[in-house]
């Protein structure tokens, strides 16, 4: 950018960022009575310096901090300390308010802050202890280096803490002064490292598909679960690894093997795919199976209880994942690999990402890096970019690391095998704001700890569970334990670093190797030789179950063969990849590699591939004529709105006949439609509202309470009733349970639903295209057509309602808006607050299961969920002409010029430059800071 435009720009943000000062000061001072505390200096004071000379204790030589016109630091320091040092003190400046609560939520301290609400939550947290555990971690397992490097982040971060008051750090700050004495604490290491536990808890796999498939028992058959969960379509969607398997000789992985494995000493063997409900999965024992139909109100209660815990990187199901991909040089115009990435997460202010780079001057023993990329506020080092020699990206694994176990206990312990074993316990005080404090005891069985403690409804568990002899007496019922990989104590905070700092594949794959939690899909690009080198790896703790137990369902912790092996998946028998001959790698959640190709079972929940899918179709059109995939070819697909379902079921939709005038100017909408899903497209809007009802007709209707949305009632037979419904047979009014806004609701609508509904299209009279007569309609549906046209109706009068009656003023981006809110009080503070920390709404193209993946929860509306929080595509080895955006901006403080700079940007699919090198970050720099010791 000229220096003249730059210029402009920054005048032109000062001036709009002074006016909207003003604008929060005014509407402060009308505002019941707290305008008398704020002025214009409360909303300024926390901004950070950004120009002239600081003094940060500590450093052994001078830091400069440069900055561009959308506020992103690059960071140049002599040594590691140094550098580190100054990332905790940048991050600080734009981001401390995040932090805190990020920290207090990771250690269930939130009620200290916001007061006895968050009671609940902490004591939840507690229970899965995610601070003891890093503190474990960063006491035993991390090496030197690594503490070092931590210490001097958290150094930097209390070096800007130092002197200040709540009201020079943050606004938010101030507006909690007016009910909360609360003092911020000093950081430390721990604080960081626990911020891994957050990331694995929301990456943890398929623990709600578990809570799911058991409370389906009370309403569904084994056949009907079965139905909506099948296999995986691995004959339609391509997994990431399509070769490959561990070689019986070496038991290493080889990945140019071309299929066949040996048989892995232990755990179930591959599954089937199916979920099939039955309690355990192939081999299951009825005592699993009965003991899971009765867990209905308390399996519901415990999913109640996760969605209280705050999502920080999203909804965890089927939306939350990411898009990543690579492509070698062989097939790009550049002769050198691209890279793509775009974590798709929950969409918050500020975004969760934050965009830096951390330079060396010259890069020595004394200091080792030269990275940029996006990292969190909160966490030294880079957790997805490139260095000097490769670039990397991440996408969720979503590998099966969790496991919920019913436990018989009594007053003294718990039922395993022939034995009555002792709780391991200890007491935690929880502190309220305001006075008062709450003390829980946490009780830990073999299998991990009872969260069912954390609710009165889940204190008796099973009371009329249906088991058989086999099974231990009920007694006052079973409760449910938690076993998962991140309460173990591990080692990833190690492998950021080393990834960091690694030149090549070998060095990328021994990072991965400490990688243990959250399991991701790590792709690779480097631009050695003639074309560079692509790769990938599978890393992770992922546990061995025995045999008959697929992780499907709540298992019998009181029966030792369900109890999880003593080793884990070897890291040398995961599946990775180093320059496959079809010359590209795309993950995006799809299935690893194929079962008949691999030992272990890694989930039986993946992703269903639709975006996969689709950007392989993609990449392969492009070359499949010798074109070359350029740095806009891949922004381009990452863009990509098109439809799967709709590609599948419009044709379906455009034979009904349909004879109501107002319906058919709505079905016309669809003819010629190319199934993209672009914000001003009127059949985009039409169509998801036909799959939205589609959905609630043939599967929501039939689902039991616990997972349809609150407040949605329905007249249904009760659930253990039997015969016709008659005098002593009635009918009972039964409300959904779920939180709209937590997006767990069912059926989501996702790539699932597209496989479920796939299967059936062709079966006009399968039993679910029937549904029941309703208010609306004195008859019900007994055909897939017959459900289909009612479905259309339905939508025609509900987007009347939402869009107008006039369809070809319709679109797309007017149902699906994206608005950003304040993570504290953006959410749950006062009203006028809310509005003046939140932005939005944007009208958003894209969709659920499309690769531009601006996910909606069709049960719950029409509104964005999960986003790509952040997109890049790397041109790797020519850094310089890398681009990037980010979901907000870089700064945290609301009324900020970078409080959401880069967002109408990122909603237009547009990418800004990301300097890299020295002489093109100082053409971009518009402020430069210099720390001095």
């Amino acid at each position: 950018m000229p220096a003249n435009t730059t210029a402009a720009s920054t005048k032109k943000k000062g001036r709009r960022a002074r006016l909207l000062v003003i604008a929060l000061v005014l509407a402060l001072v009308a505002g019941v009575g707290y305008g008398a505390y704020w002025s214009v200096s409360t909303v300024r004071a926390p901004f950070p310096q950004t120009t002239g000379t600081l003094k940060l204790d500590g450093l052994s030589g001078p830091v400069d901090v440069k900055r561009d016109d959308y506020g992103v630091p690059q960071i140049y320091a002599s040594t590691d300390e140094d550098l580190f040092r100054a990332q905790g003190y940048v991050q600080a400046q734009d981001r401390f308010w995040e932090m805190d609560v990020r920290r207090h939520m990771t250690a269930g301290r939130l009620s200290e802050m916001f007061g006895k609400e968050q009671v609940e939550t902490d004591a939840f947290l507690r229970t899965l202890g995610w601070h003891r555990v890093a503190q474990e971690e960063y006491d035993k397992l991390l090496s030197p280096d690594t503490k070092k490097n931590l210490q001097a982040y958290a150094d930097g971060v209390n070096a800007y803490l130092k002197g200040k008051e709540g009201r020079d750090i943050s606004v938010e700050y101030a507006a909690l002064s007016f009910s909360n004495d609360y003092t911020i604490e000093p950081w430390t290491p721990v604080d960081s490292v626990a911020w891994l536990k957050a990331m694995a808890w929301d990456l943890r796999g398929n623990m709600q598909e578990e809570i799911d498939r058991s409370l389906m028992t009370s309403r569904l058959s084994e056949k009907q679960i079965k139905d909506l969960y099948p296999g995986y379509p691995y004959d339609l969607h391509r997994p990431i690894v399509d070769k490959g398997g561990v070689d019986k000789v070496t038991g290493k992985f080889d990945p140019s093997a071309k299929g066949g494995t040996q048989d892995a000493d232990s755990g179930s063997g591959q599954g089937t795919g199916t979920g099939t409900g039955t309690g355990t999965g192939a081999g299951g024992s009825n005592t699993a199976q009965g003991a899971t139909q009765g867990l209905q109100s308390q399996l519901s209660a415990l999913s109640a209880s996760l969605e209280k815990i705050p999502a920080l990187l999203g909804p965890n199901g089927n939306g939350i994942g990411s898009n990543s991909w690579v492509v070698s040089g062989k097939y790009t115009t550049t002769g050198k690999p691209l890279l793509a990435n775009d974590p798709h997460l929950a969409p918050q202010l500020p975004s969760l990402w934050y965009q830096m780079g951390l330079h060396c001057r010259s890069v020595s023993d004394k200091c080792r890096y030269d990275v940029a990329g996006y990292t969190f506020a909160g966490m030294p080092g880079v957790i997805i970019g490139h260095n000097q020699d490769i670039a990397w990206g991440f996408t969720n694994l979503g590998a099966d690391v969790s496991d919920l176990y019913l436990e018989k206990i009594t007053d003294r312990g718990y039922r395993y095998g022939n034995k009555e074993l002792p709780f391991v316990t200890r007491e935690e005080v929880i502190k309220i704001a305001g006075g008062g404090i709450k003390r829980i005891t946490v009780r830990t069985t073999n299998n991990g700890p009872l969260v069912s403690d954390r609710s009165n409804e889940l204190e008796k568990v099973g009371d009329e569970a249906p088991v058989d002899t086999l099974a231990p007496d009920r007694g006052d019922g079973y409760a449910v334990a938690l076993r998962w990989t991140a309460l173990d104590p591990g080692k990833s905070m190690d492998a950021v670093f080393k990834l960091n700092r690694a030149t090549d594949f070998k060095q990328f794959r021994a990072a991965a190797r400490d990688f243990e939690v959250p399991s991701q899909n790590l792709i690779y690009a480097d631009a050695k030789g003639a074309e560079g080198n692509i790769g990938y790896q599978a890393p992770g703790k992922i546990p061995v179950r025995k045999k008959g137990h697929d992780g499907t369902m709540p298992a019998p912790g009181w029966d030792p063969k369900y109890t999880w092996e003593k080793k884990f998946v070897p890291f040398d028998e995961l599946p990775y990849e180093e320059n496959p001959e079809r010359g590209y790698i795309v993950t995006a959640n799809q299935a690893v590699i194929d079962p008949e190709k691999y030992p272990y079972p890694l989930t039986e929940d993946w992703g269903y591939g639709s975006r996969s899918q689709r950007i392989n179709d993609l990449i392969e059109s492009k070359t499949k004529d010798g074109a070359k995939v350029s740095t806009e070819d891949m922004r381009t697909m990452q863009m990509d709105n098109s439809s799967e379902i709709a590609k599948l079921l419009t044709p379906y939709l455009l034979k009904i006949d349909i004879s109501d005038p107002h319906v058919r100017e709505a079905q016309k909408l669809l003819e010629g439609w190319d199934y993209t899903q672009d914000a001003d497209s009127g059949a985009a809007a039409y169509f998801n509202g036909v799959w939205r009802h589609v959905l609630k007709l043939a599967f929501g209707n039939k689902l039991p309470k616990e997972l349809r949305v609150k407040g949605e009632c329905l007249n249904v037979r009760p659930a253990d009733s039997t015969g016709p419904v008659d005098e002593q047979n009635r009918l009972v009014r039964e409300c959904g349970q779920r939180d709209a806004a937590a997006a767990t609701a069912q059926p989501d609508g996702g790539d699932r639903w597209y496989e479920v509904v796939r299967r059936i299209l062709e079966d006009e009279k399968n039993e679910w295209w029937q549904s029941a007569p309703s208010r609306t309609y004195r008859e019900g549906t007994a055909t897939r057509d017959e459900l289909l046209k009612r479905a259309m109706v339905d939508a025609r009068w509900e987007l009347t309602s939402k869009l107008g009656k006039d369809v070809n003023s319709w679109s797309w981006g007017r149902l699906h808006q994206l608005t950003l809110k304040n993570q504290t009080l953006g959410t749950e503070g006062p009203g006028f607050i809310q509005f003046l920390l939140n932005r939005g709404p944007w009208n958003l193209s894209g969709g659920e299961a499309a690769v531009n993946a601006t996910g909606w929860n069709a049960a719950g509306g029409y509104g964005v969920v999960w986003v790509p929080s952040m997109r890049m595509v790397v041109n790797v080895g020519d850094w310089d002409k890398s681009r990037w955006i980010n979901l907000s901006g870089a700064s945290g403080h609301a009324y900020n010029a970078h409080y959401t700079d880069q967002t109408d940007k990122w909603a237009k699919g547009e990418l800004l430059d990301w300097p890299y090198g020295r002489q093109a970050v100082d053409a971009r720099t518009v402020d430069t800071l210099v720390l001095t010791p």
